[in-house]
């Protein structure tokens, strides 16, 4: 006998496709309706509850299967996989954890098949022109950030083919070789190589609670910075998401130095703890904003589109920097992530997504945190930043445990007071025993630092 009766279950769904049912099924287990071990009602009798097929349940169970959050036994019917094994059913051993670029855990996201089929029978496929940003894709982004402080001057945008490629585009734009830039800190992984490759000098501004610290952003400006890069949905912060005060304090300190350029990094998009996507000084300061929204860890890095955001003449000079301007991301992929914006099943997805990761670092801090580490992540990052005494040490050692982790010092520009490590949270284990395994290889290699690894 199922543990959930199918009239009960169908109660709950709404949705009469494949994906659909797997889906709100996915968001009632996010939600504890369905919990771990729960067995569901047979395909035939949950098929003929909701008027579908036997082959349309067949297929949504065959989704969430291969997601790791259902398990088909031969004789005990289809159940829900234990808390404790989402996340890491297959766990052989941290190798095969990616903890250093903060990848996304690829059985989260949402399917890009419809949106795709969909995208190829557009009447402008193969047309013969350049479009930066299609109509469609355009509406959905105006959509979702919502009217411009000041609609007048209105905002643009530009379709690039990652959020490290439009970073790369915005800081080139702004700022010549020998420029200063002002770079939040710890910078997003990877991005304080961007400005070096250019020739450009950096000063860290420092975070706290609420955002970038106003004085220190003042002192940089002071020195010179003609631009000013920061992440408000802390991304991979180990403390804040910006506040709407530290917003207004920061953009009176913006205001002394008219021309420098802000760039916003919002490498999580839809998946940023603020919906629908990270805060902005976009809404103080639109007329030198550039905003640089990913979207590779919400939907997938094979849809290879970001979005650029902000006043004409910045989008226009970001735009001339990428192949001359002659370059273009393809209408399939800009009309998939049109798509996937407007999908109701999309953002379902999204905000499970979003949970489940929430919920990995909620439980990776517990682990750090009983073992006697000093761990900090902000309340939407993904990074875990663990305080060591000699951060290469402590990497090496782990490294000769499959675990590898990233430094403090490749994100931040000033010198800290103690070392650091950085982990990525998104595809850990929702499992206690294998986090606290974690934690404990972790105080080991921050006590043990070289000796560990020498024989």
């Amino acid at each position: 006998m199922a543990d959930i009766e199918a009239e009960t279950l169908a109660r709950h769904l709404s949705e009469r496709s494949p994906n659909g049912i797997a889906e709100q099924v996915r968001e009632l287990i996010s939600a504890g309706t369905l919990s771990g071990g729960m067995r569901l009602p047979t395909v035939r009798d949950l098929a003929t509850e909701i008027g579908v097929s036997v082959g349309t349940i067949a297929q949504a169970w065959s989704l969430l299967r291969e997601s790791n959050l259902v398990e088909t036994r031969r004789r005990g019917g289809t159940r829900i996989v234990e808390p404790g094994d989402v996340g890491g059913p297959n766990f052989r051993n941290w190798s095969g954890v990616d903890l250093l670029h903060s990848s996304p855990d690829q059985r989260l996201l949402p399917s890009l098949e419809e949106g795709l089929v969909r995208s190829l029978k557009q009447p402008q496929l193969h047309s013969w022109s350049r479009e930066h940003i299609l109509p469609e894709l355009q509406r959905a982004m105006e959509k979702k950030l919502g009217h411009p402080a000041e609609p007048a001057r209105g905002r643009s945008f530009a379709a690039v083919s990652s959020a490290t490629e439009g970073l790369w585009l915005a800081t080139r734009s702004v700022a010549g070789s020998g420029a200063l830039i002002a770079v939040e800190e710890p910078a997003s992984p990877g991005y304080l190589s961007v400005p070096k490759s250019l020739g450009l000098g950096t000063i860290g501004v420092p975070v706290d609670e609420h955002g970038p610290v106003p004085e220190a952003l003042q002192r940089a400006l002071d020195a010179g910075a003609v631009a000013f890069l920061h992440s408000p949905g802390g991304a991979f912060s180990p403390r804040h998401v910006l506040s709407s005060e530290r917003a207004q304090e920061l953009a009176q300190v913006l205001e002394s130095s008219p021309e420098t350029v802000i760039i916003e990094e919002d490498p999580l998009g839809p998946l940023a703890e603020e919906t629908p996507f990270a805060p902005s000084l976009d809404a103080l300061l639109p007329e030198r904003t550039l905003r640089v929204i990913g979207f590779e860890r919400a939907y997938g890095m094979d849809l290879r589109t970001a979005v650029v955001a902000g006043p004409k003449h910045l989008i226009t000079a970001a735009i001339a920097e990428r192949s001359g301007g002659v370059s273009s991301n393809s209408r399939i992929l800009q009309n998939t992530l049109a798509f996937l914006l407007r999908d109701p099943a999309a953002a379902r997805r999204v905000n499970s997504a979003r949970t489940r990761y929430a919920n990995r670092r909620r439980l990776a801090l517990e682990a750090f945190t009983s073992a006697g580490l000093s761990a900090q992540a902000g309340p939407g990052s993904w990074a875990i930043w663990v305080k060591v005494p000699d951060e290469r040490a402590a990497a090496l050692t782990l490294s000769a445990q499959g675990v590898i982790t990233d430094v403090g010092t490749s994100s931040f520009i000033t010198e800290q007071p103690t070392g650091l490590l950085r982990l990525s949270i998104a595809q850990l284990p929702e499992d206690m025993e294998l986090l606290d395994g974690l934690a404990q290889l972790v105080r080991h290699a921050t006590e043990d630092g070289l000796n560990s690894t020498f024989v």
